[in-house]
């Protein structure tokens, strides 16, 4: 905006009478100090108030004026320093705009609680879905494996403990017309680590030993019911504690258990 255009504006007057803000009357001081016509129009102005005022106050002589002095029984006081008033609406901006941003502050931090409380609970539930499915299978073997030993077509044969484990035991079920072999080993111990128990159908005259399985994963198996191998033909079952992988032949040192059909 050009200076004249400015003086025509009528901030000038706005500025001496003292109607501006405080944002409005920097931007008049500060056009004032950078442009020699604005200081002097304001100069004008303030001159043409002065002269206004005198020609309305009446004259009072010195005289006059320490008369009315005394009758109003004034004397010298301190000068009363008034202070600069504040751009309150200024303070309320930056008072809402500090409670705003922690507003956003508090929303955030509530949020990402929420987000890793819903990423809690989404692994809590896989977790216990895994858990349910892991039960769930060995539920079903369970009742596969309490099934196949009710069958009332097994022959079962108690297998008793021998010179190594005198207190073993151990049962067998056998169903003679599927050929399907099923171990209770609830009376044996839990082997040393590196070995397993190998069981024997066995032929005893001549004795032939076949093996027809492993009892693996002893200490995870709750119900120590174990499926092994088909037995076509057998007059005894045993069962030995081997190297891990098995024997080719089992080791009479450490037969556990041993019964006839």
């Amino acid at each position: 905006m050009e200076a004249q255009e400015y003086i025509e504006s009528g901030i000038l007057e706005l500025y001496v009478y003292g109607l501006l803000s405080e944002a409005e009357n920097e931007e008049v001081s500060s056009m004032a100090k950078n442009n020699a016509e604005i200081n002097d129009e304001i100069i004008a102005i303030e001159k043409a108030i002065i002269a206004l005022s005198s020609s309305f106050s009446p004259f009072h002589s010195v005289a006059n004026y320490e008369k009315i002095k005394e009758k109003l029984e004034l004397t010298h006081t301190h000068v009363i320093e008034l202070e600069p008033a504040k751009n309150w609406a200024q303070y309320m901006g930056w008072a809402a705009a500090i409670l705003l941003l922690f507003g956003i502050g508090f929303q955030y931090s509530q949020m990402d609680q929420t987000n890793t409380q819903g990423t809690k609970s989404e692994i809590e539930k896989a977790k216990i879905e895994k858990e349910f499915n892991v039960l769930k299978l060995k539920n079903t073997a369970n009742e596969a494996s309490l099934a196949a030993i009710r069958d009332t077509k097994n022959t079962v044969v108690a297998l008793g403990g021998q010179a190594v484990a005198p207190e073993s035991f151990a049962k067998v079920y056998w169903n003679q017309e599927t050929k399907v072999v099923y171990i209770d080993a609830a009376g044996l111990p839990e082997p040393p680590e590196g070995m397993v128990y190998q069981v024997w159908a066995l032929k005893l005259n001549p004795l032939t030993p076949t093996s027809i399985g492993f009892l693996e994963k002893f200490d995870v198996n709750d119900q120590k019911i174990f499926s092994v191998n088909t037995a076509d033909e057998a007059e005894a079952f045993g069962i030995t504690l081997e190297p891990a992988g098995g024997s080719l032949t089992p080791t009479m040192e450490q037969l556990y258990t041993l019964g006839k059909v």
